[in-house]
């Protein structure tokens, strides 16, 4: 009911409007042809615009007439403005509180949206109620405090540089005018909030929907171009694109996606308590109106308030429902400043989905980035994949980014995984069984020593060089044990005594076995008849060379700790999806010294067990020690190049399988036939068998 007595109030008051309009417009085509007076103590004075005169494009296929015809368009809505006015007058009037012992006034002029008839209603304001005398003033009523300017920021221009001579505030509830350098500093105070915050609201919206391919309409005038150049870069630099702009002429009026301070509110009443001489009051001033809101103008004369953003409903019949939807507060946190309800949004038939497309390419996935177009505008591109070790993981993202170091990137490339630490474990299948390996051997090797030394005085114990063959066993139960070094978490202890251990203990094994084949060697070349090589037969050539040859060994591995010792590291990079924990060599020139040195000796033992190879089973290890040292230089050339094509704990493994695979290969070809004689063939195992052999 309430409705529909406002919807006929407002059609009685169009009807009265275009009489009277008509009426005026008789008497005197050039004076303002609608005025609004209620008097009062002080007088809020109005430039309103019910509608404009907009002239009818000529054709020029006849004779033009002396005047073009022109059209009356009034707009019911704005009539609104001058109501909302009379209603807050009214308002404050009636309240003791507000304005004790004073009478607010206003005195309004239709402006019909031209600069001939503001510069007049102005000009009238500034004089008398009933006559047009400028620059004078002999009416005690026209004690003006302020003037209330138009929607369009050219009228509130037109107002103010006439308002300025006389230093009277211009408050204007819609865009403020842009100043330049012949016009500075006119007093505007804007109620609406400033066009930067709609068009801020308005890209917030667009970037909300993915709405990057737009068309733009603008009035053919100076603040269409304005408002092009404005949005122009902001929206580029977002990568909302403008495809299509349209100018068109400046004769009509279109609704508002914001909503300007809400209807049915009215600018609170405490602005006009104050004199005109009402300005730095009106700077900074913050307030509550009678909607309950916060009203705040900053030291610029700008509201800072929130903006509606509101959804029209149009309705077959054409009428139309108004639905706030959300809104944009620049006073909230930033996460918070652009709050929308979709779910409160009605689209237009025309649409058969939930939300409207308005782009120029489909976005790009998760996974991919795009590429632009060349000659294309931004908003038009490619979807190309990330490259190996980036990912996107939003929708039309401009480039790929790296993941940190701690993750590495999905299958699909459109997310950062956590890396797994990654080291040879006790806990994994592969560390227990190098680890159970290790231990078998050394449990074989202990066994073997401790036959050896059981049958320390059988005669096939003696005849191979004793002391050396305990070392040799030794040092190969060593040399197994080590391998646990490699296995676990690497630590500071562990990282100082993995290879220099190695490389020590297994020199060690291989100069007792050089010593060996050369002991067999020149024992045999000791039995012809006047050879001199009898004074070199002894246990101490054999310890000679096993010292030197191990201290040789030993000096490298000194310098090797004392110059750049081995540490604990990380390696990120080596395989994608792990962390390895590794052990840096500090000095990789030093670690392929100490193998280098190793294979030397190596070598020599298979040259000169090679060499001694013929000679009788019985009585020399020269065949077994060449089969050995075969085997052993043979897993150690294989050992470089797998060593180098694997990272991580699979590179540790190959290391440790080399050292039982070489050390088990001593174990079996040295000490396989001789263990074979004392346990299960004794009776071989005499002088008599061995002299016999010989002969």
């Amino acid at each position: 009911m309430v409705v529909l007595v406002f919807w006929l109030l407002e059609l009685i008051s169009y009807e009265v409007c275009q009489a009277h309009i008509a009426k005026c417009r008789l008497q005197d085509p050039h004076r303002p042809l609608h005025m609004y007076h209620q008097p009062g103590e002080f007088l809020i004075g109005g430039i309103v615009s019910h509608g404009g005169f907009f002239t009818s494009p000529a054709t020029f296929t006849e004779e033009p007439p002396p005047a073009l015809p022109e059209e009356l368009v009034v707009l019911p809505k704005d009539y609104q403005h001058i109501v909302a006015l009379a209603f807050a007058v009214k308002e404050i009037n009636e309240d003791p509180h507000i304005l004790p012992n004073i009478t607010l006034g206003f005195h309004l002029y239709d402006s019909y949206d031209n600069a001939r008839s503001t510069y007049l209603a102005t000009l009238l304001l500034l004089s008398m109620v009933e006559k047009f005398v400028p620059n004078y003033i002999c009416d005690v009523e026209n004690n003006l405090t302020g003037v209330i300017g138009g929607l369009d920021s050219e009228i509130s221009f037109y107002v103010a540089t006439l308002l300025d001579i006389y230093k009277i505030p211009q408050l204007i509830y819609g865009s403020a005018p842009v100043m330049n350098d012949k016009s500075p500093g006119l007093p505007f105070y804007q109620m609406a909030a400033p066009e930067a915050l709609q068009y801020k609201g308005i890209l917030s919206l667009l970037l909300h929907f993915r709405w990057t391919w737009i068309g733009v309409i603008a009035t053919d005038n100076e603040n269409g171009e304005r408002f092009v150049q404005t949005i122009s870069p902001m929206f580029t630099k977002s990568g909302v694109c403008i495809a299509l702009l349209q100018r068109i002429p400046d004769l009509s009026f279109s609704s508002e996606m914001f909503d300007l301070l809400r209807q049915g509110e009215i600018i609170n009443r405490k602005i006009f308590s104050s004199k005109a001489n009402v300005h730095h009051f009106l700077r900074s001033i913050s307030f509550n109106n009678t909607a309950g809101d916060v009203v705040f103008i900053n030291q610029n004369g700008e509201v800072v308030s929130s903006l509606d953003i509101v959804n029209w409903i149009i309705f077959p019949n054409q009428s139309f429902h108004r639905v706030s939807v959300g809104r944009i507060d620049p006073q909230a946190p930033p996460d918070q400043s652009f709050i929308l309800d979709e779910d409160a949004i009605t689209w237009h038939s025309w649409f058969n989905q939930t939300q409207p497309l308005s782009v120029c390419t489909e976005r790009c996935l998760p996974g991919s980035s795009k590429k632009v177009k060349e000659g294309q505008p931004p908003c038009c591109y490619d979807c190309i994949p990330c490259a190996e070790g980036k990912i996107a993981n939003q929708d039309d993202m401009n480039d790929c980014s790296k993941c940190p170091e701690k993750d590495y990137p999905s299958k699909n490339r459109d997310a950062c995984l956590p890396k797994d630490i990654s080291f040879l474990s006790y806990e994994e299948p592969l560390g227990i069984s190098l680890a159970c390996f290790s231990l078998s051997l050394s449990l074989i090797t202990a066994l073997v020593l401790g036959t050896f030394i059981k049958h320390h005085d059988t005669p096939i114990v003696i005849a191979n060089n004793r002391n050396l063959t305990y070392a040799l066993l030794i040092s190969l139960l060593l040399c197994f044990l080590c391998a646990l070094l490699f296995i676990g978490r690497p630590e500071k202890v562990t990282c100082l005594l993995r290879q220099t251990a190695f490389g020590i203990i297994f020199s060690t094994a291989v100069s007792c076995v050089l010593a060996k084949t050369f002991m067999v060697v020149l024992a045999f070349m000791a039995t012809k008849p006047e050879s001199r090589m009898r004074k070199w037969v002894g246990k101490g050539l054999g310890h000679s060379i096993l010292l030197s040859c191990s201290i040789v060994q030993a000096g490298i591995c000194t310098v090797w700790l004392a110059t750049s010792p081995p540490y604990p590291d990380v390696d990120m990079h080596s395989v994608t999806e792990e962390i390895i924990l590794e052990c840096n060599e500090g000095s990789v020139t030093m670690f392929y010294c100490v193998l280098i040195y190793m294979s030397c000796l190596a070598i020599v033992s298979f040259s000169v067990a090679f060499l001694a190879r013929k000679l009788p089973d019985s009585f020399n290890e020269a065949k077994f020690i060449t089969f050995s040292m075969l085997v052993f230089c043979s897993v150690w050339l294989s050992f470089i190049p797998s060593y180098l094509s694997t990272k991580g704990k699979y590179m540790v493994a190959v290391e440790i399988f080399s050292i039982l695979a070489s050390g088990g290969g001593l174990l079996l070809c040295i000490f396989a036939p001789k263990c074979y004689i004392i346990l299960l063939r004794p009776e071989l195992n005499n002088r008599e068998q061995l002299i016999r052999k010989k002969k």
